[in-house]
C-alpha cells in the first residue's frame, strides 16, 4: 500500500472509531512531525464506571525511526470541569529503544491452522523499559518440610504498553491489523540489528 494511502485508510480507520476523531488526529499529526507511516493499528475500548459509559482510543502507529503511541480518553463532567472533557496524549519512541514485542494469538482449533491463518483474539505487548513490572513470590529451597526463610525469588519484565483485540468485540479486521503492525514492528526493530 502505498504512503498517501496508508495515510489516508490511517484517517478513516480513526473517523470509524467516532471517537474525537478531530483530536485524535491532531494529536497524531503532531506525534508524526511529517515522517512518513509504515503501519499502523487503531483500537476503541468502551468501558462501564458505575453507570458511565468510559472511552478510550489507542492509535498505534509505526514510521521508519519511531514509535508513536497515542490514546485520548474522555472525562464525564464533574464539579471541577462543568463540560465533559477529553485528553489525547502521545508518546514518540525511537526504534531502537523497543527491546521486546511480545505477540500472543488465540485460535480456535488450532489443529486445523493454516500459517497465516487468522486468530481469534491477539495480545501485542511492547517494552522500551519505561515502565518495568516485578513478580516476586516466597522462595523455597524443595523439601516441603523446610521452614526456613529462602527470601523471594521474581521475574522483572518490561511492559510498557499492552494492546488486546479479538474478532467478536473489534471486529477481524482489527485484529488482523494488530498482526500486521506486531509484523511491521517487529521487522523494524530485528532490522536495527543488522
Amino acid at each position: 500500500m502505498s504512503e498517501a494511502a496508508l495515510d489516508e485508510q490511517l484517517r478513516t480507520d480513526i473517523q470509524r472509531s467516532g471517537y474525537y476523531p478531530d483530536l485524535v488526529s491532531d494529536a497524531l499529526s503532531t506525534a508524526l512531525a511529517g515522517e512518513s507511516l509504515a503501519a499502523y493499528v487503531v483500537h476503541h475500548e468502551a468501558t462501564f464506571e458505575r453507570d458511565e459509559l468510559r472511552r478510550h482510543v489507542t492509535v498505534l502507529a509505526l514510521t521508519p525511526t519511531r514509535l508513536i503511541v497515542g490514546h485520548t480518553d474522555e472525562h464525564p463532567a464533574d464539579e471541577t470541569h462543568p463540560t465533559p472533557t477529553a485528553t489525547a496524549s502521545t508518546e514518540a519512541v525511537r526504534i531502537e529503544r523497543v527491546d521486546s514485542v511480545v505477540v500472543t494469538r488465540v485460535v480456535g482449533e488450532p489443529a486445523r491452522h493454516q500459517p497465516g491463518g487468522a486468530a481469534s483474539e491477539v495480545v501485542l505487548t511492547i517494552g522500551w523499559g519505561a515502565v518495568s513490572r516485578i513478580d516476586l513470590e516466597p522462595a523455597t529451597c524443595g523439601d516441603p518440610s523446610c521452614e526456613a526463610d529462602h527470601g523471594y525469588t521474581g521475574t522483572s519484565s518490561n511492559d510498557d504498553l499492552s494492546l488486546r483485540v479479538s474478532e467478536v468485540a473489534d471486529g477481524a479486521e482489527v485484529v488482523a491489523q494488530a498482526l500486521a503492525f506486531a509484523a511491521a514492528l517487529s521487522h523494524a526493530t530485528a532490522a536495527r540489528l543488522r
